[in-house]
């Protein structure tokens, strides 16, 4: 195995022990695994550190929260996001990655493919929503706001990051867009997850997904200064 870190794969974690021995199987040699403990009662923090990653814990509950505590802890030039459930896998990380290290890009996220069962109807139709009113607001050829991606860690502490929510992936998306970044998109395959979802899976986890994400929106649409922003525009 070799001792050169090439990235940190910051895996947000709340009760998946049953998915982090693959999970973990899965990460690329020279790429570190950060699981950052969000509350777990099943002993994932033990097990995924006893599968020699980095264990951070996170006390405060939410996604963003999570993401965000693996972000400041990894000391790696570049950083990649994964979830934790076995929906995706790991072992794609170095496709997401390749753009960013080459400099053709700033930030490429993983754009879901699902297989059967993977994903309800009413989430895939509302990220179909979410996809659209993203391309309408800031130009980019977006078809998926997917949790896997990966940038140059400098680059997201620049963004200032503040939702510890549901809506820091969009947060980053749209920062990152606003800045100009150079934004592409990978197709991945998206499995069916390891347990019961914290978010589509619930109904608290959608409406607190919708009213952090609406949040958002709101922010970008305010911030633009008069009407969308195109990227063919910017690049004039």
């Amino acid at each position: 195995m070799s001792d050169v870190t090439i990235a940190n794969v910051v895996l947000p974690c709340l009760n998946e022990l049953d998915a982090l021995p693959w999970v973990l199987s899965r990460v690329p040699e020279g790429y570190r695994a950060i699981v950052v403990d969000n509350g777990s009662t099943d002993g994932s923090a033990e097990l995924a550190a006893s599968l020699g990653a980095v264990v951070v814990r996170e006390e405060r509950r939410g996604f963003g929260a999570a993401a965000h505590a693996g972000l400041l802890a990894a000391t790696a030039e570049f950083v990649a996001f994964c979830d934790c459930d076995g929906s995706l896998d790991p072992a794609q990380l170095p496709e997401l990655l390749a753009p960013v290290m080459d400099g053709s890009a700033d930030l490429v996220l993983g754009s879901r493919q699902p297989q059967r069962g993977s994903w309800p109807l009413h989430a895939r139709l509302a990220n179909l929503v979410l996809a659209w009113r993203l391309r309408r607001l800031t130009g980019e050829r977006v078809t998926d706001l997917g949790p896997m991606r990966a940038a140059r860690r400098a680059g997201l502490l620049s963004l200032e990051l503040e939702d510890r929510r549901s809506g820091y992936p969009l947060e980053m998306f749209l920062k990152a867009s606003r800045q100009g970044w150079r934004i592409r998109e990978t197709p991945v395959p998206y499995a069916p997850r390891t347990g019961k979802s914290k978010v589509t899976g619930t109904v608290r986890g959608t409406l607190t997904a919708v009213r952090d994400m609406s949040a958002q929106l709101k922010a970008a649409a305010a911030a633009l200064p008069a009407g969308p922003v195109r990227k063919a525009a910017r690049s004039e």
